[in-house]
């Protein structure tokens, strides 16, 4: 059986997208960063952590999938806005500019487990105060990383993209395809 360890409605929707059958597993984990952390590992731990406390709650032959995903400009780590006036100020430094957005995917069972780390260069246009008022009105920013959801209205601040859309949303597709394919489960 596969485990989704993510309350994330968008992973969920990923996975059902590509045919994935899987049931969710609950995995509360700390998501603070520690002092020098470099964003890389900081994904790659949380996944890890997340596919650690999901497999406590299961058998050891079941899989359990987890992800983090976070934002990244000039090796900092862009959090979700607890405020308009916190997400003003994460648009205000991505505006014109480009940024990161890197998913850790860890795939583990009992005897095995594995971690990879995909990257995608998200370029923002320039916005305006008036934009960025109105976006979040529209409640989207509040659970998101970068204070945006590309998959929703966050898309029009996005003027290109270098790499896995799916990433952006919060799981690279295509590599936990193929992770899960390692594992013996198909896609297909």
């Amino acid at each position: 059986m596969l485990y989704l360890a993510s309350s994330s409605p968008r992973r969920r929707e990923l996975l059902q997208q590509i045919g994935v059958s899987f049931e969710v597993v609950k995995a509360d984990v700390d998501e603070s960063t520690r002092p020098g952390e470099f964003p890389i590992a900081y994904v790659q731990r949380l996944a890890l952590a997340k596919a650690q406390a999901g497999l406590a709650k299961c058998q050891p032959d079941d899989l359990v999938l987890a992800a983090d995903t976070t934002v990244v400009i000039d090796h900092h780590i862009i959090g979700k806005p607890d405020s308009f006036e916190q997400a003003q100020a994460i648009w205000q430094i991505l505006s014109g500019r480009c940024h990161q957005v890197l998913t850790a995917i860890t795939l583990a069972n009992g005897q095995h487990c594995q971690t990879l780390v995909v990257t995608t260069n998200v370029y923002f246009r320039d916005l305006s105060a008036q934009e960025m008022l109105a976006y979040w009105h529209t409640g989207e920013p509040q659970d998101k990383a970068g204070g945006y959801g590309i998959q929703g209205k966050g898309a029009l601040f996005v003027d290109k993209i270098e790499g896995s859309y799916s990433n952006v949303v919060g799981l690279p597709l295509t590599e936990t395809a193929q992770l899960l394919q390692q594992f013996g489960c198909s896609v297909w």
